[in-house]
């Protein structure tokens, strides 16, 4: 049985994504950030100077560790080797939290650079629960499954996506991770109320909240695309999206994710401010 009080040990506070660039500025002066994440295929390595910070920071700091290449969502089985990766990367960081997408992004043989999404079926639903199972097994810990950002639906879907990934929880006793950002993406791509999205999301498997910046551009009929690019500041609205998502379900872990166009430490750390100031606004 999995110890299911290990599935998110984190902070109700600012997280943001680690990048080395910003190493000594994180020790020197981190608040108001209380955790930081890592993707996991950037410390499967034996060694060097990633470990050794990552290793320095986690005694400092708890770490939410993200994984990006396990394609949950894939039709093939998972890749044995990179489970054992995993594995060995949660057995001696110990983190605070493990999560990943609900997506696949492999092939056969070929891995492809990008987080797809899946159909809404009860065929899917039973592929990514046994999936996992499968994963939570491995690690020896309960994982936390992110909502996608999506640029289409699926004609054949017979669930709605809070109600799919509710299940999969039910099934698995694996919790939640909110992205918020993808939700803002999905409901102004496919045309849906992000509120509505929101209230229909089982907020209470949730363990982890996470912000980003998104570009906009437009589709063939000149309608707005949201892009989710991890390259600019949080949106207004989905400021106001985490308020509201907030008001709902209290204070939770929240991450500012900026991957691309990394900006200097003062201007990451203005957005982790952003967010403490939103989670101070909540009644535990």
């Amino acid at each position: 049985m999995l110890d299911q009080t290990r599935i998110n040990t984190l902070p109700a506070t600012p997280g943001v994504g680690y990048k080395p660039q910003h190493y000594a500025d994180i020790m020197s002066n981190p608040a108001p950030v209380g955790w930081l994440e890592v993707h996991a295929e950037n410390y499967m390595g034996a060694g060097g100077r990633p470990i050794a910070q990552i290793r320095h920071l986690s005694d400092r700091f708890p770490i939410s560790v993200h994984g990006v290449g396990l394609s949950i969502g894939g039709e093939d089985r998972l890749d044995p080797d990179h489970l054992a990766r995993l594995k060995h990367l949660c057995d001696w960081l110990n983190p605070a939290s493990f999560s990943e997408h609900l997506a696949w992004s492999t092939h056969e043989s070929a891995f492809l650079n990008d987080l797809l999404p899946v159909p809404y079926t009860d065929a899917t639903l039973t592929r990514v629960a046994d999936h996992i199972d499968e994963l939570q097994n491995t690690i020896g810990r309960p994982m936390l499954l992110e909502n996608p950002s999506s640029y289409l639906a699926f004609a054949e879907s017979t669930w709605s996506e809070p109600d799919f990934l509710n299940e999969i929880a039910k099934r698995t006793g694996c919790g939640l991770l909110l992205d918020v950002n993808n939700v803002f993406i999905s409901a102004t791509n496919l045309g849906f109320s992000p509120q509505e999205y929101i209230d229909a999301f089982p907020l209470h498997r949730v363990g982890e909240l996470h912000l980003a910046g998104h570009d906009t551009e437009e589709d063939d009929h000149g309608r707005p695309l949201l892009i989710d690019s991890h390259g600019r500041e949080v949106d207004e609205p989905v400021w106001a999206l985490l308020d509201y998502t907030l008001s709902k379900s209290g204070p939770l872990p929240a991450l500012i994710e900026w991957d691309n166009d990394v900006p200097d430490w003062p201007i990451l750390a203005a957005e982790a401010t952003r967010a403490a100031d939103a989670l101070q606004k909540v009644p535990a």
